[in-house]
């Protein structure tokens, strides 16, 4: 036991590095990430929007970061399956915690979390977003494309999200239509997949359905992403109601239909080419669960998109 230590989310010596608390205890950080405001010598940092004000059904996502923190600790240890690596060995990565975000006040909310995912981007570090429901990704998206230009948007959710809400609204269902109209994102290579509701618009998305999820391989999935998208800077949201309920009861507008955790994790594994600029994972309600199950696909999607960034990383050093 000499070797090994708690609290890694506090007492943590350095940036680099798995954690040894056990997998039941100890203060729970994303996957045990140092907690820290200083962004000086780091390559990624997670934050946590604890924001459900903007949906048309079921509320509870603003638990969703301190669900999905919780359900990160399996993860410790081990290095991190399918990457075959500790995915912190030779990336730095902190939890900057939580945007504070006033309940009373929601007008305010979409700039304040520009500002603190600006503060981020401006060091240089990879952003990795833990909603909150799907409204958080469009100031997210904001900061992005501030820094990078307009990006391409790979989307995994059971909704477009191309609501009109006037500019004004606060609305978890018009990010899209928003961020087309404002030139934040790139439709020509945008792709949408797992979508089984209708909406108003498709402002030249490529669409893949639900039903034609089902009926492809996650490899030919992977496929059709890498080459609409290509060569673009793009952004990844993930919208965990694009699982079907039985993978993911824990979320606010849960529609039937949808693929399996394991399914869409495979087609996430297989986006390693993609130049993917930043991240978010949404819509994680525990309240709606039982035994973590959503927490854990949640988190699970989170930690793929930590392993992408990881190789990407290790490739170009």
């Amino acid at each position: 036991m000499a070797s090994k230590s708690i609290d890694n989310a506090f007492t943590a010596k350095a940036l680099r590095g798995a954690a040894t608390d056990p997998t039941y205890a100890g203060a729970l950080s994303f996957m045990r990430r140092p907690y820290s405001k200083v962004l000086e010598d780091i390559d990624a940092a997670v934050l946590g929007i604890p924001f459900d004000a903007a949906v048309s059904n079921r509320p509870g996502a603003r638990f969703g970061p301190q669900a999905i923190r919780r359900a990160s600790a399996i993860f410790d240890n081990d290095p991190q399956y399918p990457f075959a690596r500790d995915l912190f060995e030779q990336m730095a990565v902190i939890d900057y915690g939580d945007v504070l975000l006033d309940y009373g006040n929601h007008q305010e909310t979409p700039g304040l979390i520009e500002q603190e995912a600006a503060k981020i981007l401006a060091s240089g570090a990879y952003l990795l977003g833990l909603g909150g429901d799907h409204f958080v990704t469009w100031p997210l998206l904001k900061a992005h494309a501030d820094k990078h230009g307009p990006l391409a948007l790979v989307h995994f959710d059971a909704h477009q999200d191309t609501w009109d809400d006037d500019g004004k609204r606060i609305d978890h269902g018009s990010f899209v239509c928003r961020a087309v109209r404002e030139g934040v994102i790139d439709p020509a290579h945008s792709i949408q997949i797992g979508i089984r509701t209708e909406a108003p618009e498709d402002f030249g998305f490529k669409i893949l359905h639900g039903y034609t999820v089902e009926d492809l391989s996650a490899q030919q999935i992977a496929d059709q992403i890498l080459a609409h998208v290509g060569n673009q800077p793009c952004y990844l949201t993930f919208d965990i109601d694009c699982l079907d309920p039985a993978y993911a009861p824990g979320t606010g507008t849960p529609v039937a239909g949808g693929p399996s955790s394991a399914k869409m994790l495979s087609v996430l594994r297989k986006l390693g080419s993609l130049d993917i600029r930043g991240s978010d994972i949404v819509e994680v309600a525990p309240a709606y669960d039982h035994a973590d199950i959503t927490a854990i696909a949640g988190a699970t999607v989170a930690m793929y998109m930590l392993g992408l960034r990881a190789e990407r990383l290790a490739g170009s050093r």
